[in-house]
């Protein structure tokens, strides 16, 4: 899949500037998605060209004109096909981390430990907003309600798996401090 389709689905929250797509794209989308502004611009670009997005100039005072992106009928067609096919290929986990854990052996366990804490505070940190995000989204309601009478619940399930990641992060980080600590008090 190519960053074409994260774009395209986030649209469907609207129109929106390059900026604001960033922020949408820090929220919600990078925990299964990343991109980085640069990338993101580019793609609004060729999206534009390809007639799947259209884009209007804004003018503003004081600040830099700034364009505002809508997703045309050509690109939601695009995107209900391929919200249609099936995944190409099973989820791949690429983690630099695992691989500095893997290697870990014969390295001060103090380093590991320092990087698997590191980690922690980003899941952690990542966690708190998907939570806040999560009550934002809810707003009183209670996730059964949402579910059952939400506009659009795919932004919800998405934020309900990027919570589940992080947690799930922070769990396994525990349990690898409790492990380095405990062969620290054997060794």
């Amino acid at each position: 899949m190519s960053l074409k389709y994260a774009v395209l689905a986030a649209l469907l929250e609207g129109e929106a500037s390059g900026y604001e797509l960033s922020k949408v794209f820090d929220v919600s989308l990078a925990n299964f998605w990343p991109a980085t502004p640069q990338q993101l611009y580019r793609e609004l670009e060729r999206l534009a060209a390809d007639g799947l997005v259209a884009a209007r100039v804004v003018q503003q005072e004081r600040r830099p004109n700034k364009r505002m992106f809508t997703l045309t009928e050509a690109g939601r067609a695009d995107l209900r096909s391929f919200a249609a096919e099936p995944p190409r290929r099973p989820t791949a986990l690429r983690d630099e981390l695992l691989i500095k854990v893997q290697a870990m052996d014969g390295v001060d366990p103090a380093v590991t430990r320092d990087l698997v804490e590191e980690r922690m505070s980003w899941a952690r940190g990542k966690l708190d907003r998907y939570l806040r995000t999560r009550d934002r989204l809810l707003d009183g309601r209670t996730e059964d309600e949402y579910l059952s009478e939400g506009d659009r619940i795919g932004p919800f399930l998405t934020l309900m798996a990027g919570i589940a990641f992080e947690e799930e992060n922070i769990r396994w980080c525990e349990r690898v401090l409790a492990i380095l600590k405990q062969r620290v008090a054997l060794g």
